[in-house]
């Protein structure tokens, strides 16, 4: 019998798909599954949090007058 995903309490991560376009460790997809079945950044292509710009820049928000 098929069973849905598990409901997770944290959103899976946002990998930077450009740089893992060539990664031969998770295909392509920027992410691997971890024998817990948690979705992961790859260690091999994604840079490690903290250092350098993150993927997607803040978010702004922009309030006009009026």
């Amino acid at each position: 019998m098929a069973y849905g995903a598990h409901h997770s309490p944290t959103p899976p991560p946002h990998p930077d798909l450009s740089l893992a376009r060539d990664c031969e460790h998770c295909l392509g997809w920027g992410t691997v599954i971890t024998r817990d079945g948690q979705h992961e950044l790859c260690d091999t292509c994604q840079p490690e949090p903290g250092y350098g710009d993150p993927p997607f820049g803040p978010p702004t928000h922009r309030r006009f007058p009026g």
